[in-house]
C-alpha cells in the first residue's frame, strides 16, 4: 500500500526584527506629542472632504480608512463627503455619454445626473464605506436627499462670451448649490459611533434631483454641525503664494485677496471660497490639504507642523 504522500517543506517565515527599546521610547514621545492635540477636539465634529489622488490611490486609501477610524476612537466626530469626478467621467465615456464643463462645473443633463447619482451614491459610496468597515469603524453610507440632507436649488452661472466681453447666463442642468442642510440625520448618528459617509446629490424643494459640488457640500455640512475643522484633501500642497511657495497660515481676509488679486487659480479658487465661506459661517478653520501625503489628516490635526494651509 502506498504511503501517504510528504507535504512540500515549508519555506521558514522570515523572522520580524524586534523593536529596540529605543524604537518604543520614540513611539510613546509620538503619543505623548498628539495628547494635547487629542484633547482639543475631543468630541469635536471634523468634516472631511475626501477625493483625488487619496482617493484613487489603493494604499493611500487603506491608510485613510484606518486614520479616519482612529479619529472615531480618538474620541472625535469624523464626517465625509466624498467626490468622484474621474469615476463619473469614466462612466459616462462607457456609456457613450457626451460630458462638458462650464466654470468648473460639470453641465449635467437629464441623462447625465442618472450615470452621477449612480456613481457617487451606488459605487463610489459603497468603496468607502467597505473600507472603513474592513479597518474596524461603523461606517453607514448616505445621499444628500436621505433625511433631506441637502435641499439645494440650481446654480445660476455666468460666463463671458469671447467676442463680446459680456456676461451672459449659463445653463448647467441638474447642478445645485445648497439652500439648507438639515442636520439631523447626522447629529444621531455622531451621537453612536456611526461614521457617516455623505455622497453629494441633493434633492430641490420640488424633488428634483441635483449634483452638488463636492467641496460646496462639504463646506455647506460643516457649517450646519459647528464643525471644529473643515479639512479638504487635494493633490497639491496646499495654497500657493505668486512665487509658487506653500503658506501655511492663512485669515479669511488674505485668503479673498488670493482670489481677487489673480495668484489663487482654476480649482484652488472654489476651495478657497468654500474655505472662507465655512469660516464666515461657523467652521472654526478650515484646511486645504495635501491628500497625496501619507496620514495627512493626522498630520493636519496632531501636530503642530499640518499638512498644507489653515484658513481661520
Amino acid at each position: 500500500m502506498a504511503g501517504k504522500a510528504k507535504s512540500p517543506a515549508k519555506s521558514p517565515a522570515k523572522s520580524k526584527k524586534p523593536a529596540s527599546p529605543t524604537d518604543w521610547l520614540a513611539q510613546a514621545h509620538v503619543l505623548t506629542e498628539a495628547l494635547p492635540f487629542m484633547q482639543r477636539y475631543d468630541k469635536k465634529t471634523v468634516v472631511i472632504k475626501y477625493g483625488g489622488h487619496a482617493m484613487g490611490d489603493e494604499t493611500l486609501a487603506r491608510q485613510f480608512a484606518h486614520d479616519v477610524v482612529l479619529l472615531k476612537q480618538a474620541g472625535i466626530n469624523p464626517v465625509l463627503v466624498h467626490g468622484g469626478g474621474p469615476q463619473i467621467a469614466a462612466m459616462l465615456a462607457r456609456l457613450n455619454i457626451k460630458s462638458s464643463f462650464k466654470n468648473g462645473l460639470r453641465v449635467t443633463d437629464a441623462q447625465t445626473i442618472e450615470v452621477v447619482e449612480m456613481v457617487l451614491a451606488g459605487a463610489i459610496n459603497k468603496q468607502i464605506v467597505t473600507a472603513l468597515n474592513a479597518a474596524g469603524g461603523t461606517a453607514v453610507g448616505l445621499s444628500g436627499k436621505d433625511g433631506n440632507l441637502l435641499v439645494a436649488k440650481k446654480t445660476r452661472a455666468t460666463a463671458k462670451a469671447a467676442r463680446s466681453n459680456i456676461e451672459k447666463a449659463v445653463n448647467l442642468g441638474f447642478v445645485g448649490t445648497p439652500t439648507k442642510v438639515n442636520s439631523h440625520v447626522l447629529d444621531v448618528m455622531l451621537a453612536s459611533d456611526i461614521i457617516p459617509i455623505v455622497a453629494p446629490i441633493a434633492t430641490s424643494a420640488n424633488g428634483q434631483t441635483l449634483n452638488v459640488n463636492a467641496d460646496t457640500a462639504a463646506g455647506a455640512i460643516a457649517a450646519a454641525l459647528g464643525a471644529e475643522r473643515l479639512l479638504m484633501l487635494t493633490d497639491v500642497d496646499g495654497v500657493k503664494d505668486k512665487k509658487g511657495k506653500p503658506i501655511e497660515r492663512l485669515s479669511k481676509t488674505q485668503a479673498a485677496r488670493l482670489v481677487k488679486n489673480g495668484t489663487a487659480q482654476g480649482g484652488m479658487i472654489p476651495k478657497l471660497e468654500t474655505a472662507i465661506d465655512a469660516v464666515k459661517n461657523g467652521v472654526a478653520a478650515t484646511a486645504i490639504l495635501d491628500g497625496r501625503v501619507p496620514h495627512a489628516i493626522l498630520l493636519e490635526l496632531f501636530t503642530e507642523l499640518g499638512a498644507g494651509t489653515l484658513i481661520e
